[in-house]
């Protein structure tokens, strides 16, 4: 019954939002005060020896403006055949634009307010959203993978759709894969393999097409609470296990901060190196980077962070691109506040300040007139890719800090709560959030908001102060300074993240001479940790300390987050010895990195060859 009631409540909340949505999304080609799609289906098989899927999508829609078709979002598929009631219908494919494929194009009944129509299709072998990966590829070196990456607007590139996160609908699927495999979505998904290689899926709850979400391949299922749980490759499964094992744990107190969780299950799926980012928050599923698994559970933050996204994201979601911010300021706000829960208001607030330094050296690199340094973006004529950087997350996060201190916690505290329920299931963008913002906390009208959302970088009166867990590290990387050799400075009790601060704050001017005793000591270059090593390789690199090069190979032809990927490639170019060094790594590697980290990658080197 329940159920029942979930499923009337989204579809009118569905229907409510698309009737008023008179928002522009210039990154789709949909036109959804006219035509929108309510529901679909996917029949569709992996063929992993041409690496394509090859099927039908089968769409119901809305038809709100007795138009005489409907315009859906499409890049580099093969339309075989589009019928409705077993009849072919025409279409037409508009020419392509760059970033944004074509527009689909489908007659239908003006005098029909629904309807129902199904298109064959195939994707292309080099679709953006799919990576096809070989067996050598993988963690367990004896089976093929595949997964998907559909944000931003990529789920354009596998499935026929209106790809923009202002529209939503619910989905079905039926997936065939090898039988050795298994197949798990952003939906209600299998825990065991079954004999014939052939996977049902259902998502009740409407959400946008970047939240649509696959991945095939040999992996098991364990259980870790009686919401939540996590898959992996079996060599990685046990791992995966004492990693997450604080997962129930950690939905428990996110249900107490901001309300209940709806989407029943959430569940993590470890993925191969070669996932471009940290984590995806597709629904009921978290798509997460291996290399989050530290084996001390020290970077936990990042799952709850993907957490958070099902309230601020996949619940309350940016209406456009432009308002990117609207999902990741929020869910910074939410993961610290996890966070703090979890580990105590000085973690939490080590974190916020990493956050900052991070935010400031992207202001210093964007420089601080740049109007991509606003949380409002224009994106228009670009990929909206472009809008992915610590201005949205960080920027984001301490406008909503400044919320909070001037309302105090608990307001602020009740004010999300109610957010949350009133707009679930809705688009947000940032001009519809100012008007709720001062409908229900009036006294928040005395911060200057057009500097944070309209203005670019931070507003002049805004700082944070250094939490006392790094003012102690400053303590010990003076002691250092001041000649105490590494092994006599106290960091027995340290984190992740002072390890981080200490790195960061290492000076320009250091030795390699007293690289080598830090690196003897502390065992930097050989660390397991994906941030720390990270970290360490960008001071070390332009200084050309030669023990940091094989490990930034090894890293760099293991690991394909782009957040890692990025910082160290660059580090390595700041030399003509460093620059070769680079262009040799990623001549080899570039075949392991997603579209999204290559997209990124190619300009980079490339600037370098000119």
């Amino acid at each position: 019954m329940r159920n029942l009631f979930l499923l009337f409540f989204c579809t009118f909340l569905l229907n409510k939002t698309m009737a008023q949505n008179n928002n522009t999304d210039v990154h789709s080609f949909a036109q959804p005060q006219k035509a929108y799609i309510t529901h679909l289906n996917l029949n569709l098989e992996a063929d992993f020896d041409n690496k394509i899927l090859k099927g039908k999508a089968t769409l119901e829609y809305k038809n709100i403006a007795q138009t005489s078709q409907i315009h859906l979002d499409t890049r580099d598929l093969d339309i075989l055949q589009i019928t409705q009631n077993n009849q072919p219908i025409k279409f037409q494919l508009t020419e392509p634009k760059e970033y944004l494929g074509q527009a689909l194009i489908i007659d239908i009944n003006p005098q029909l307010n629904q309807g129902t129509l199904t298109i064959e299709y195939q994707t292309h072998p080099q679709a953006a959203a799919l990576q096809w990966l070989t067996p050598e590829q993988t963690a367990g070196k004896k089976n093929p993978f595949l997964f998907t990456q559909s944000q931003a607007i990529l789920a354009r590139t596998w499935v026929p759709c209106q790809d923009s996160p202002g529209i939503r609908f619910t989905y079905t699927a039926t997936i065939k894969t090898p039988k050795n495999l298994m197949a798990v979505m952003s939906a209600q998904n299998p825990q065991i393999k079954n004999s014939e290689g052939i996977y049902q899926f259902e998502m009740k709850q409407p959400i946008p097409a970047y939240l649509l979400a696959l991945a095939i391949g040999d992996f098991e299922f364990a259980p870790l609470g009686e919401r939540t749980g996590v898959y992996a490759e079996n060599n990685t499964l046990e791992k995966a296990k004492y990693e997450f094992a604080e997962l129930e744990n950690m939905l428990q107190l996110a249900e107490k901060l901001y309300g209940k969780y709806e989407w029943e299950r959430y569940d993590l799926i470890v993925l191969p190196p070669s996932f471009p980012f940290g984590g995806m928050e597709n629904p009921r599923i978290t798509f997460a980077t291996p290399t989050i698994i530290a084996e001390d559970r020290s970077l936990i933050s990042l799952v709850a962070h993907e957490l958070a996204h099902s309230w601020s994201g996949n619940l309350v979601t940016n209406a456009t691109w432009n308002d990117f911010w609207i999902n990741e300021g929020f869910t910074v706000y939410f993961e610290r506040r996890i966070m703090e829960a979890m580990m105590g208001k000085s973690y939490a607030e080590m974190l916020a300040y990493l956050g900052y330094q991070d935010l400031l050296h992207t202001l210093e690199l964007f420089g601080k007139d740049n109007p991509d340094t606003r949380l409002k973006l224009d994106l228009k004529d670009r990929d909206p890719d472009e809008g992915v950087s610590e201005i949205a997350y960080e920027k984001g996060y301490f406008f909503l800090i400044t919320l909070e201190k001037k309302v105090g916690r608990p307001k602020f505290d009740a004010f999300l709560h109610q957010y949350f329920q009133k707009n679930a299931f809705q688009g947000m963008d940032t001009e519809k959030f100012l008007e709720y913002l001062k409908k229900e906390l009036p006294e928040t009208q005395t911060i200057d908001l057009n500097a944070w959302i309209y203005q670019p970088g931070l507003p002049s009166n805004f700082a944070l102060t250094l939490p006392e867990r790094f003012i102690e590290v400053e303590k010990q990387l003076k002691k250092w300074k001041n000649g105490t050799p590494p092994e006599k400075l106290n960091t027995q009790q340290w984190t992740t993240h002072e390890w981080l601060h200490f790195i960061e704050q290492l000076p320009a001017e250091i030795s390699t001479d007293e690289l080598e005793k830090l690196d003897q000591q502390f065992k930097f270059s050989q660390s397991g940790n994906a941030e720390i090593i990270t970290q360490w390789l960008q001071i070390t690199l332009p200084l050309s300390y030669t023990p940091a090069f094989a490990p930034a190979e090894n890293f760099l032809m293991n690991v394909g987050r782009r957040k890692f990927l990025v910082p160290i490639y660059k580090a390595m170019l700041k030399t003509e010895q460093g620059t070769q060094k680079a262009k040799e790594i990623y001549q080899k590697a570039r075949k392991n990195y997603h579209s999204v980290a290559t997209n990124t990658l190619d300009k980079l080197i490339l600037e370098q060859q000119r």
